[in-house]
């Protein structure tokens, strides 16, 4: 991915997550139907205990102090072991844009969160903070290592955020969606803005040292 591509998908993540926001002031009832069914559909889900287990296992490790400080932390130490220190404070600055971003919205908006929720919650249903803040990891860690696998991982663990915020009746369907695009596209637009600074200056170098397929020889000079 280059700086240009982060910056269109950081665009357009936010461009969508804040339509959905302002469906949801102006029109909810547009999305409403689908957010009560999915809902509904959960209620059944419920009843498996292994399965809201581990949501609340993944309440635990996706919000609180785990999500606020250890995890940003841990991340930044591998940024600062892979990138150096501008690499650390790189993943330091996206958390907390995300973060802030979350807020902004959950206060403005002020949604209900559902009424049968399992687990007490915060102030602001939309959008989900716990899969902002998966989403916001993901992108994170693949600019600290791209590759495949990383990526994949970053999408299953926000699916899975996202999915289990809706197994404890915490957040609507949309807030999940919402979340999930709104961390991604702040995290994919804090990364486009500091992208050969949080590299270290590793991008400028390898394109330096890239052999260049329309560079010509120049011809050798006469002696004569």
């Amino acid at each position: 991915m280059t700086r240009r591509t982060a910056l269109l998908l950081g665009l357009v993540f936010v461009a969508i997550a804040a339509g959905t926001g302002a469906i949801i002031a102006v029109h909810p009832g547009w999305i409403a139907g689908l957010d009560e069914a999915w809902n509904l559909e959960m209620g059944e889900w419920r009843s498996w205990p292994p399965l809201v287990g581990g949501a609340l296992g993944m309440n635990f490790l996706g919000g609180g102090w785990v999500a606020t400080f250890v995890t940003p932390l841990v991340v930044a130490a591998l940024g600062a072991m892979r990138r150096g220190w501008r690499g650390g404070a790189f993943v330091l600055i996206a958390f907390v844009v995300s973060a802030g971003a979350v807020q902004i919205v959950k206060n403005a908006l002020g949604r209900a969160r559902p009424q049968d929720l399992l687990i007490a919650s915060d102030f602001g249903s939309f959008p989900s903070g716990h899969t902002a803040n998966a989403a916001t990891l993901g992108v994170v860690l693949w600019f600290l290592f791209p590759s495949i696998g990383v990526a994949v991982g970053g999408f299953v663990w926000t699916v899975a955020m996202g999915f289990s915020r809706t197994v404890l009746s915490v957040h609507w369907f949309s807030d999940t969606v919402g979340g999930a695009l709104l961390g991604a596209g702040m995290a994919l637009l804090t990364a486009a803005v500091l992208w050969s600074w949080a590299r270290g200056g590793a991008g400028r170098a390898d394109r330096a040292h890239a052999p260049s397929g329309d560079a010509v020889s120049p011809p050798p000079r006469s002696l004569g």
